[in-house]
């Protein structure tokens, strides 16, 4: 089986995904962009800190790209509607435009993480650890595993791993860094939503990359 087939092989097997399944990914990442709005932590949303209306006059570029991935969450809705609609899944023009965002984003996320470390980002050693742990290491291990296995994923799975990437590394760092931020319940929403959201985006991605790991020794074993 030559590469082509596999590709033509996985992009099918990615339109006759089971319906429930989409549905479910669907509402999760549905969630996801209610999670834009709602307030994360000390009643500031993530749209908030893209307007830099942070509390105490602090909103500054540092809060603006933690912010920005949040939005990501309205492509991936874009990409789970079509499923459900369309044989096409994307575009050559329209996974460009995906990977701009996505590349925007962990740049921005990279970014975020210089503070933490050079220890200066005012946390304990523990959260800092932790924080470049997920953080960098999600992007890291997604970005090694793609590179590997690029030629085993169709172009639309390519993207979701993007997506998905971008997504958790920078929720992942969020998670941990307001889990302790000073507010009610309500004023956490979001930080409780996302908690729950993050656990299936995860396991998305392992499952894309076995299903890669997969194909890679099926090929092998026809060759």
């Amino acid at each position: 089986m030559n590469e082509p087939e596999v590709s033509r092989a996985v992009q099918a097997e990615e339109e006759q995904m089971p319906v429930m399944l989409k549905a479910i990914a669907l509402l999760v990442w549905v969630l996801a962009g209610i999670v834009a709005f709602l307030p994360f932590a000390v009643n500031t949303s993530p749209l908030d800190t893209l307007l830099l209306r942070v509390p105490g006059n602090q909103g500054n570029w540092w809060h603006a790209l933690i912010g920005a991935p949040f939005f990501l969450a309205f492509p991936m809705i874009w990409l789970r509607l079509r499923s459900f609609f369309s044989n096409q899944l994307s575009t050559p023009r329209g996974r460009h435009i995906l990977w701009i965002a996505v590349t925007f984003c962990i740049c921005g996320t990279i970014l975020v993480e210089v503070p933490f470390l050079l220890h200066r980002a005012g946390t304990s050693e523990v959260q800092r650890l932790m924080v470049i742990g997920t953080g960098l290491g999600t992007i890291i291990v997604s970005a090694t595993l793609l590179y590997r296995l690029r030629h085993k994923i169709s172009p639309i799975r390519t993207c979701l791993v993007g997506l998905n990437t971008a997504y958790l590394a920078n929720a992942a760092l969020c998670l941990i860094v307001y889990a302790s931020a000073p507010g009610s319940s309500r004023s956490k929403l979001g930080w409780m939503i996302t908690m729950g959201t993050v656990w299936p985006m995860a396991l998305e991605l392992v499952w894309i990359f076995a299903q890669a790991v997969q194909t890679k020794t099926t090929r092998a074993v026809l060759l």
